[in-house]
């Protein structure tokens, strides 16, 4: 029995074949929103009433107004607020971002100091210490700067004449805007993913590099809004130097004001002038804040001025010369790649409190063999993968590549952890892709690729950008190098998080679980690419959960579980006739 339904007037027959009426001579109404319309009224008869009331009311001395806007004291007070704003701004945005890295360093002594000059600073009133600064010479009566426990003097003056009242201002709104701008400047760099800092640690990156290439300019689209909050907070509390009887805005218009009464129109004068720089810095804080959402968003719309200079400027990607490979030729020219290093694990261990991730692993890799790791979540697979390129560092035992330790040095039966520098250095060997991409957001495929040869392998530009458009092609991505990460597939972003990591020619590539973060009809790309990587000598070091993959392209399969090798060997035997009744039960389940 068939049910046949009205929808809307329209009355359904039940035969297939009557054709479609189609809509087009339908009528659409646009919803109604009664309440929109009350809002817009009212805004309007609220708007209308304020204009009417400030525009036909004599009092409030329109024609003093005009007469003192432009008056030469007023424009000069008007300088020296926007010269106390822009050195307080720079200054103080330099010493707080100081202050940031500095308290969110590893050395205790460090992140104290800047914590307590940050609490000391945040405290005091910015009017209280102004009046401190301006009375610093009843306290020091010189200045003097020497050599300690010595008699000589490098430089030596009075305290009341250095600090003159214009430099007491500077110098406190420095401070004040400087343990402000510190906390923001931190609560930015926390909100950076931590995955970036292991991505710019993992391909080398100086530790300088990383904080200003990687890490702030990412921090900046969280800084940028509360930061230009606090500028426009300064150059309001510049009023503040009043009580130095330093001639800013407030205080001209104060001086005027107080000679020939007109109380109201002069404070207008400050009000509107004050509305001028609030504008001007409105407008900036936005083209900023568009300059650092590079990649935040899949089709960004230029800026008129990056328009403009775009006509003269060649895009980086024709930099290098025009025979650039143009398609996908694979990873058969094994001249591109280094030797594959040897690894070997000497009975590591580590523990994140009282539970032991891992516990006295033993592993010898060839050179130039292709490893996959099995073993259930938590069984320690990932924090093995990382202990190699010592992004963690084990409590015991330790990795060599082709000898040479990862992270010590040795003297005797005595090993010396490298300090974080030279550490980078040998992390350029042992290249890394991680499960959720860990590209940087901010900068273009190009732009990734090139990164670490240029800062690490001290590769010159052209050779730089020629080597990434190599890659790309062989990761079939040539015509996404000017892309920003977000506007590629998951697939697409972890092909290029494989070649950022070959742009190194490592002699070790490790994979933590590269396919888990992508659909399905995304997997088999990734592992494509994979596959002709390992015919190409390059160690391999994959963690995985693709046991056809695994089966098909690894040497050596190892199970793990409870942070133990529990059995190593060939798939032929892994897979078929395993020894160990827990990698059986394991395999038997995902098999």
């Amino acid at each position: 029995m068939a049910i046949l339904t009205d929808y809307a007037g329209v009355a359904g027959t039940g035969r297939a074949s009557e054709p479609n009426p189609g809509y087009a001579h339908y009528r659409i109404v646009p919803a109604r929103h009664p309440g929109r319309a009350l809002g817009t009224l009212f805004a309007a008869l609220v708007i209308t009433g304020v204009l009417y009331s400030v525009l036909t009311n004599p009092r409030w001395g329109w024609p003093v107004f005009a007469e003192w806007f432009f008056a030469e004291p007023v424009l000069a007070g008007l300088g020296r607020t926007l010269l106390l704003t822009a050195l307080a701004t720079v200054s103080g945005s330099l010493l707080g971002t100081a202050l940031a890295l500095a308290r969110v360093s590893k050395s205790p002594l460090l992140g104290g100091l800047s914590f307590g000059y940050i609490w000391l600073l945040r405290s005091i009133p910015l009017i209280v210490l102004l009046l401190v600064l301006n009375n610093l010479g009843y306290l020091y009566e010189t200045i003097s700067v020497g050599i300690p426990f010595t008699d000589t003097t490098l430089f030596n003056y009075p305290t009341t004449q250095l600090l003159t009242p214009f430099a007491a201002a500077f110098l406190g709104l420095t401070l004040n805007q400087s343990a402000f701008f510190a906390e923001i400047v931190r609560g930015g760099i926390l909100s950076v993913d931590h995955g970036q800092h292991e991505a710019a640690a993992a391909l080398g990156l100086p530790r300088h590099r990383q904080a200003f290439r990687i890490v702030l300019p990412q921090a900046m689209r969280s800084i940028l809004p509360t930061g230009f909050n606090e500028i426009i907070g300064l150059a309001k509390s510049t009023s503040m130097v009043y009580v130095l009887a330093l001639p800013e805005l407030f205080y001209t218009v104060q001086v005027i004001y107080r000679r020939n009464l007109e109380v109201i129109p002069l404070l207008m004068v400050a009000t509107v002038w004050y509305l001028v720089i609030m504008t001007g810095l409105s407008i900036a804080q936005h083209y900023i804040e568009r300059h650092f959402s590079k990649g935040a968003v899949r089709n960004p719309v230029p800026l008129p001025f990056q328009a403009f200079f775009s006509r003269f400027r060649r895009p980086l990607a024709e930099v290098a010369s025009s025979g650039a490979i143009a398609r996908k030729t694979g990873f058969h020219d094994a001249t591109a790649f280094r030797a594959g290093g040897a690894v070997r694990i000497h009975g590591i261990s580590k523990s994140f409190g009282p539970l032991k991730v891992l516990d006295d692993v033993e592993l010898s890799l060839p050179a130039g063999s292709v490893t996959a790791i099995l073993g259930p979540s938590g069984s320690g697979k990932s924090t093995l993968l990382r202990a190699i390129n010592h992004l963690e560092r084990v409590d015991d035992g330790f990795i060599s590549i082709d000898g040479d330790l990862v992270g010590y040095s040795q003297k005797g039966n005595t090993l010396y952890e490298l300090k974080e520098k030279d550490i980078l250095k040998r992390r350029a060997d042992i290249g890394m892709v991680f499960q959720n991409f860990n590209l940087f957001p901010h900068l273009t495929v190009l732009e990734n690729l090139i990164e670490a040869p240029l800062q690490v392998r001290g590769l010159k530009r052209d050779d730089a950008v020629r080597l990434a458009q190599e890659l790309l092609a062989r990761v079939g991505l040539s015509d996404k190098i000017n892309a920003y990460p977000r506007q590629l597939s998951g697939g697409q972003q972890q092909r290029v998080a494989i070649a950022r990591a070959l742009a190194l020619k490592p002699k070790v590539l490790l994979f933590d679980e590269p396919t888990s973060a992508l659909d399905p009809e995304l997997v088999g790309e990734v592992l494509d690419v994979i596959k002709e990587l390992a015919r190409t000598g390059t160690t391999l070091v994959i963690v995985t959960h693709e046991i056809g993959f695994a089966r098909e392209v690894a040497d050596t399969v190892v199970f793990i579980e409870a942070g133990r090798i529990l059995e190593a060997g060939p798939p032929s035997r892994i897979f078929t006739t395993a020894e160990h009744p827990r990698t059986r039960e394991f395999l038997a389940k995902v098999l």
